[in-house]
């Protein structure tokens, strides 16, 4: 299993397929893109196949989360997706998308076995979305949620970030169009991982900010931490049920304690933590012509290593050099 010195055991795994994106969204990269990972430094999919085979037959992993960038621009992904459904004992399966291509894909990719997918949306605004993007594709991440929805791939989960001047108003409004849709919607706080090491502290929507604004509308009920267990988002049930709200808030309520992950960049490097500062190489193992028990010692050795916490609320702390886009989700 994948055990550090804090007894924490990693079975959930989050695979970032691609770096590339086809949003542009401000809090991530800049309006020109990014130096994207040349092929050759990308992991090929029978190299991610066989990571993610190792993790759930080796391991002990019991998730993947198929990540980006944007994972929908995988040309193998229907594949990959395929080839882990089948995999024993089968990996529950997800994937995180800025919903733009699942119009045309969610049909194949629930038939591959992929479970549900996660979308992320921040804004009902057209204007607003164009804004935060830089693309003028609202209609395409609408139309791509209800066609995950009407596939089966659920829940739909919708992930948002209130960005302060732009969609921090927004948050009841969202709520409410989750809730009439069918969808559970999850805010994130903003984090320390874009491109431009814009971020700040000061002046950032925080979860309090955001439970203040769904307060003026919605009654929220706390599900308490059994239910949480190790997932990222507290969640509040909305108006009595069925429906509820999560927030994500890995700066001003960090979960680390609790943390079940491990992460697979596109170029098959393992991190410990989102925040992480350090890698550790596997693509070059696999590279190499280690065997499968090299490969899962060498994953083990750096998750041994995982640190107690991200260290955001460290005077010292240090943005990550990689953006989220390299990294996953």
């Amino acid at each position: 299993m994948l055990i550090d010195t804090f007894g924490r055991v990693a079975t959930d795994l989050r695979v970032s397929l691609t770096d590339r994106c086809n949003l542009r969204c401000t809090y991530c990269m800049p309006e020109e893109g990014l130096q994207w990972l040349a092929k050759p430094d990308l992991l090929t999919d029978d190299e991610i196949v066989r990571l993610i085979r190792i993790a759930v037959t080796d391991l002990g992993v019991t998730e993947v989360r198929f990540t980006g960038g944007e994972p929908l621009l995988r040309p193998g992904l229907v594949g990959i997706v395929e080839r882990c459904a089948a995999l024993e004992p089968r990996p529950r399966m997800s994937l995180t998308t800025n919903g733009i291509g699942l119009k045309r894909t969610a049909a194949a990719l629930k038939a591959a076995g992929l479970d549900r997918v996660n979308v992320s949306l921040d804004t009902l605004r057209p204007d607003v979305f164009k804004t935060l993007t830089r693309r003028d594709r609202h209609q395409d991440v609408l139309d791509g949620m209800a066609a995950a929805r009407d596939a089966g791939l659920t829940p739909v989960k919708v992930n948002a970030v209130l960005m302060p001047g732009l969609n921090a108003d927004e948050a009841p409004d969202l709520l409410a169009w989750a809730v009439a849709e069918g969808y559970e919607l999850r805010f994130i706080e903003q984090m320390p991982l874009d491109a431009q090491h814009g971020w700040k502290r000061d002046g950032m929507i925080t979860a309090g900010d955001i439970l203040e604004s769904l307060r003026t509308r919605f009654t929220l009920t706390p599900e308490g931490a059994d239910e949480r267990g190790s997932a990222p988002a507290e969640r509040w049930v909305v108006d009595g049920g069925p429906h509820t709200v999560g927030v994500i808030a890995s700066v001003t309520r960090p979960f680390c304690r609790a943390c079940d992950r491990t992460r697979l960049t596109a170029d098959g490097q393992v991190r410990t933590c989102l925040f992480a500062t350090e890698e550790t190489d596997l693509r070059a193992t696999l590279r190499s012509d280690a065997s499968d028990d090299e490969v899962a010692r060498i994953w083990k050795q750096a998750m041994w290593g995982k640190k107690a916490g991200s260290g955001l609320d460290d005077p010292s702390f240090l943005q990550p050099d990689r953006p989220m886009s390299a990294i996953g989700g």
